[in-house]
C-alpha cells in the first residue's frame, strides 16, 4: 500500500534536487492533518477540480463564446490542456508533475466571463476600488470565495500553490505582496506552467480559429512556426487530407516548443549551476526558457493571432458587446445591491460593495451573465 510517507520518500529520492518536495511544504494557513495517501499537492490539486470556480470554467469564454459551438476551447478545456502540457514538462525535467499539474489546474480560477474583455469591463469599474487581476482574483477564490469547509474560507492550499499563482504572469501595477517574497523567483513548477499556459494558447487559439473561419492555412503559411509544422506533417504522411493536415499541424507546434523548452532549460539549469530550490528563487531571471530562436518564432505565430484572431471583427464585436453588459450589471448591483443574492449582500458588509459586486460578477459564467442581464434589463424576463 502507497501511504503518503512513502510518497514523498519517492519524491525526496527520484525527483531533482531543484524541485519543490511535498514533504518540505511550507505548510497551509490553517492547520489540518495530512492525508494518510495523498501528499500536499496532490489534495491541493483534488480540491481545486472539486471546486465550484473550477467547474464553471467550462461555460467561461477563452477566445470563441460558449454557445458559438461545441468544438472550440473553453476555459476549462484550456486549463485541462495546459496542465497535460505541464505534467509532459515537468515530467521530463524530473521536478514536481504533481504540484505543475495543480497550478496549471488552478491559473485561470479568477477569470471572468467573456475572457480578457470580462477583465477589462471589470478593471475599469474598479480603477478607484482597488483594481481587478484575473490572477489576484484566482488567490480571493481560493483564499476567501470557496466555501466547502467548516472551519475556514477558501480551499486552505499550501504555501507553495499560492505563491505559485500569485507569481503567474506578475504586471507591474499589481506587484507582489510580501508574504509571496516578491525579491525571489517562483518554483520551477511555476515557471513551467507559465510557459505551457502560453504553449496551449498557441496551439488551440490557431486550431480553433481556422475552425471557425477567422483565418485560412493560406494567411497562416507565411509564419515560420506554421510553415515548418506544416512540412514536417508532409514528410511524415505522404497523402493527407486538409483537415487531418491541419490538426497535425497544430499537434506538432505544441512538440517544437515543448522540445525546445526543455531543451533549453535543461542546459540552463547546468549552465548556471542550479542545484536546490533556493538556487532557483536566487536566479535574476526565470530558469525556465525558450532559445532565442523560438523566442522570435513564437512571438512571430502570436503577433499574427493578435492581428488577425483577437483583433478580427466577429472577436471584437462579442468583446466590445460583453464589455458593455458586464458595466451595465455593475453599475446597477452598485446602485441596488439588494438585486444580488443574500450571500454577496452580505459580503459587501465585509469587503466593500464594488468589491463584493467584481466578486459576484467575475464568478459568473458568460450564460449566467447573459440570463442576469436580461433579468436586470428586459422588461418581460422573469426574475
Amino acid at each position: 500500500m502507497l501511504t503518503r510517507q512513502e510518497l514523498e520518500r519517492r519524491e525526496d529520492e527520484t525527483l531533482a534536487p531543484y524541485s519543490a518536495k511535498s514533504g518540505r511544504s511550507r505548510g497551509r494557513k490553517h492547520k489540518e492533518d495530512e492525508h494518510p495517501y495523498r501528499t500536499a499537492f496532490q489534495r491541493d490539486r483534488d480540491r481545486i477540480v472539486h471546486s465550484t470556480a473550477f467547474r464553471r470554467l467550462e461555460y467561461k469564454t477563452q477566445v470563441f463564446v460558449n454557445h458559438e459551438g461545441d468544438y472550440y476551447r473553453t476555459r476549462l478545456t484550456h486549463s485541462m490542456e495546459a496542465a497535460q502540457i505541464a505534467r509532459t514538462i515537468a515530467r521530463i525535467l524530473n521536478i514536481n508533475e504533481d504540484l505543475s499539474e495543480t497550478l496549471a489546474l488552478a491559473h485561470d480560477l479568477g477569470h471572468t466571463p467573456f475572457g480578457h474583455a470580462g477583465e477589462d469591463a471589470l478593471k475599469e469599474e474598479m480603477k478607484n476600488y482597488g483594481g481587478f487581476e484575473h490572477n489576484i482574483q484566482g488567490l480571493r477564490v481560493v483564499e476567501l470565495l470557496e466555501n466547502k469547509y467548516p472551519n475556514f474560507s477558501g480551499l486552505n492550499l499550501t504555501w507553495e500553490t499560492l505563491e505559485s499563482m500569485r507569481k503567474h504572469t506578475v504586471k507591474p501595477d499589481f506587484p507582489v505582496e510580501p508574504e509571496y517574497e516578491s525579491h525571489l523567483q517562483p518554483l520551477l513548477e511555476c515557471q513551467v506552467v507559465d510557459w505551457a499556459d502560453s504553449i496551449a494558447y498557441d496551439a488551440h487559439d490557431t486550431d480553433d480559429s481556422i475552425k471557425a473561419g477567422l483565418i485560412s492555412e493560406d494567411d497562416i503559411k507565411d509564419v515560420a512556426l506554421w510553415q515548418e509544422a506544416v512540412e514536417q506533417v508532409k514528410k511524415l504522411y505522404k497523402k493527407i487530407n486538409a483537415d487531418l493536415l491541419i490538426k497535425q499541424a497544430v499537434l506538432s507546434i505544441i512538440n517544437f516548443e515543448v522540445t525546445d523548452l526543455v531543451n533549453n532549460t535543461e542546459k540552463d539549469i547546468k549552465l548556471l549551476k542550479i542545484n536546490d530550490v533556493d538556487d532557483v528563487r536566487s536566479q535574476k531571471q526565470k530558469v525556465v526558457t525558450f532559445s532565442p530562436d523560438m523566442e522570435r518564432k513564437k512571438r512571430e505565430l502570436q503577433n499574427f493571432l493578435h492581428k488577425n484572431v483577437y483583433r478580427h471583427y466577429r472577436v471584437m464585436r462579442m468583446s466590445e458587446k460583453a464589455k458593455r453588459f458586464l458595466k451595465e450589471l455593475f453599475v446597477e448591483y452598485v446602485r441596488r445591491p439588494e438585486q444580488m443574492p443574500p450571500r454577496f449582500q452580505t459580503w459587501a458588509k465585509d469587503v466593500g460593495l464594488e468589491r463584493a459586486v467584481a466578486d459576484y460578477i467575475a464568478g459568473m459564467t458568460d450564460r449566467y451573465a447573459q440570463e442576469e442581464y436580461q433579468k436586470l434589463f428586459q422588461p418581460f424576463e422573469k426574475a
